[in-house]
């Protein structure tokens, strides 16, 4: 199964380094010297890190055969797309991957049930499932354990205690 691990973002410097919007919780495994990413658009790759830091809080990477910030330059927005085994997991225990995530069932906490989850969508600021509602439509439900206290996937399910106005439009805040 492939996973968007990160989008590369603007040049750094003239020496071929670009900044990386990172989409993994586990960049130290997935972006670390030496691996090999496919990459979408496909022309863009396969790329091999070469190698990586940490400047101003942003992730630099570098990848080999790309020397000079024209090159870099050429590589801005391209997804980095690692291959990950679909029955693996992240170690912690309370985190999963997106594939892991859709289809499954979202019911409340009363066992009403609200839709399915299409995907996860990772905005700035937070992660939010986006559920297909059962009469049509979708609601944004963010992926905090306040609001998403109990994920099984054994069951394939995600049992969520929505705040007032989260499902329905109408309810007053």
């Amino acid at each position: 199964m492939q996973l968007v691990v990160a989008r590369i973002g603007r040049a750094h410097g003239i020496k071929g380094e670009v900044t990386v919007e990172v989409r993994t919780d586990e960049p130290e495994l997935r972006l670390g010297p030496g691996a090999v990413l496919t990459t979408d658009p496909s022309s863009a790759g396969p790329l091999t890190i070469e190698s990586g830091r940490v400047h101003s809080g942003r992730l630099l990477l570098r990848f080999e055969g790309v020397r000079d910030r024209t090159a870099a330059e050429a590589l801005r927005n391209t997804l980095l797309v690692a291959e990950v085994d679909p029955e693996e997991r992240p170690e912690d225990p309370e985190e999963f991957y997106d594939h892991q995530l859709a289809d499954l069932d979202v019911v409340t906490r009363d066992g009403t049930s609200v839709g399915r989850i299409e995907e996860v969508a990772h905005p700035p600021g937070q992660d939010l499932l986006v559920v297909r509602r059962e009469g049509g439509g979708e609601v944004l439900i963010p992926f905090v354990t306040e609001i998403v206290p109990e994920v099984d996937l054994e069951a394939q399910r995600v049992v969520i205690d929505p705040p007032p106005g989260l499902l329905d439009e109408n309810e007053s805040l």
